[in-house]
C-alpha cells in the first residue's frame, strides 16, 4: 500500500483540479434559484503519530444558522478583501478557531461544491502542525475534534439516506456513524468522501 505523504497528496488534488468544473450539486433543478454566495473551509490535514487524521469543527447552535450545530469544516463567506478562495479558507480558519494562515501547508483544491442554501463552495486542502493550541470562536465553533482518515475512508462507517426537501423527490443525502458524539453528515460528508476519492482511498466519488 503506497504511503499517502504530503507529494502523493499534491499530485492527486492537481490531477483532479479542473477550474471550468460545473459545481457539484445533488440538487433538482430549479431548487437553487439566485445568485450564489461564494464560500470556501478549510479542510485541515495534520499527523497523530504516523496517521492522517482530519480536523473539524462542530458549530455553535444559533437559531439564525441553517447549519448551526452540525459537524462542518473550518471556513465561511469570500470577503471582498479576500485574494482568492485560499485566502479565504486561511481567514475563515483564523477567526474560527485561531489557526494562523502560515500555520497552513496548502497543497491543493477541489472543484467546487453546491451547498442547500445557495452557496458555492471551494474546498482548500492544507496540513497544520499538531499539537497547536486553537483558539474557538464560541459564537461560531462549539469544539473542535479530529477523525482518522483511515475511519473516514472506511465504507463500513458511513451511508446514504434519503431526505424530503421542500416539494421536490427526496434527495440522497450522505451520514457517517457517530464518532466520538459527532455526526458527519451533508455537504461535509460529500466533500469528504469526493476527497478520499481523488486521493485514491475509495473507488466510488458518492456524488
Amino acid at each position: 500500500m503506497m504511503i499517502l505523504t504530503e507529494e502523493l497528496i499534491t499530485k492527486r488534488l492537481d490531477s483532479h483540479y479542473d477550474p471550468q468544473a460545473t459545481p457539484n450539486s445533488p440538487y433538482p433543478q430549479g431548487y437553487l434559484s439566485g445568485e450564489p454566495q461564494r464560500a470556501s473551509v478549510l479542510i485541515p490535514f495534520l499527523q497523530k503519530g504516523a496517521d492522517w487524521h482530519i480536523l473539524f469543527i462542530h458549530r455553535t447552535s444559533n437559531q439564525n444558522d441553517l447549519h448551526s450545530g452540525q459537524v462542518a469544516f473550518p471556513g465561511g463567506r469570500f470577503d471582498h478583501k479576500d485574494r482568492d478562495a485560499i485566502n479565504t479558507a486561511l481567514r475563515e480558519a483564523h477567526e474560527e478557531i485561531g489557526i494562523e494562515p502560515d500555520q497552513v501547508k496548502v497543497l491543493g483544491k477541489l472543484n467546487d461544491f453546491m451547498t442547500i442554501t445557495n452557496y458555492q463552495v471551494t474546498p482548500i486542502i492544507g496540513v497544520i502542525p499538531w499539537p497547536i493550541p486553537l483558539k474557538l470562536q464560541i459564537e461560531e465553533v462549539k469544539r473542535v475534534f479530529t477523525i482518522p482518515l483511515d475511519w473516514l475512508a472506511n465504507e463500513n462507517h458511513f451511508g446514504i439516506k434519503e431526505r424530503k426537501i421542500k416539494n421536490f423527490f427526496p434527495l440522497p443525502v450522505i451520514y457517517y456513524e457517530m464518532y466520538e458524539n459527532e455526526i458527519l453528515w451533508g455537504a461535509s460528508a460529500r466533500i469528504m468522501l469526493y476527497l478520499l476519492f481523488v486521493l485514491d482511498l475509495l473507488p466510488h466519488a458518492y456524488l
